[in-house]
């Protein structure tokens, strides 16, 4: 059933407050399932401010509620893409806010709660949220479709993010922020490397497994 007009604190409860099923598909599997279908420009909103402060938003879930949620939410291979943050009709300094606003979440969520583990290596101590902080970028919704004057603004926008969640003190952030780079090398075969480069100068004495994953990364070598 299609769902709309929740509140703030009525929507965390709808994507976040599901049992995490053992060994079963989640919630957003099931046939009939209900799923959030706002306006884009509500959408937005609330993203934005669940990534700027999650503690609070977020106090009384567990890790794996709170993985299970953002899949629901952001994660395209779950839901598929809503078309919410490439929606023209949000206007283009809240689309900006909403990706700059992930950096907030990676700090005040991920950097606290991942362990210090490397997903692209299937490590076993590799912690709950991790995968989700892993696949942040390679599963995102879209941010601009051909055409959109403001797609410029917006992927440069998210290469920034990308940049500064590499200077977070959290081995499973900066992972993440390879990853993503790595995707976006592709189109941004200059700007990729630059900023990998800058990351490895300042780092040069990072873990040599995640140094070794960064030039992957640099040309766009990462699954």
């Amino acid at each position: 059933m299609r769902v709309q007009n929740l509140t703030f604190d009525d929507w965390l409860e709808h994507s976040f407050g599901r049992e995490v099923r053992f060994q079963q598909a989640p919630w957003y599997f099931d046939p009939e399932h209900d799923w959030w279908d706002p306006p884009p420009i509500e959408a937005v909103s609330h993203l934005t401010r669940l990534f700027e402060d999650p503690e609070p938003a977020l106090r009384g879930f567990a890790d794996g509620q709170i993985a299970q949620g953002l899949t629901y939410l952001v994660n395209t291979s779950a839901s598929g893409d809503s078309r919410w943050l490439c929606s023209t009709d949000v206007p283009v300094k809240d689309r900006v806010r909403c990706v700059k606003s992930v950096a907030a979440l990676f700090a005040k969520l991920f950097e606290p709660r991942c362990t210090p583990a490397l997903s692209h290596l299937s490590e076993a101590d590799v912690g709950t949220l991790n995968c989700v902080c892993y696949m942040w970028w390679d599963a995102f919704p879209s941010l601009a479709i051909a055409g959109d004057p403001n797609l410029p603004i917006l992927h440069d926008c998210a290469l920034r993010t990308m940049e500064r969640i590499l200077y977070l003190n959290s081995i499973a952030c900066q992972e993440s922020a390879l990853h993503g780079l790595g995707h976006w090398q592709r189109h941004y075969d200059e700007k990729v490397p630059q900023i990998v480069d800058r990351f490895c100068e300042a780092h040069s004495r990072a873990d040599p497994r995640l140094l070794a994953y960064a030039q992957s990364a640099r040309c766009g070598c990462v699954l």
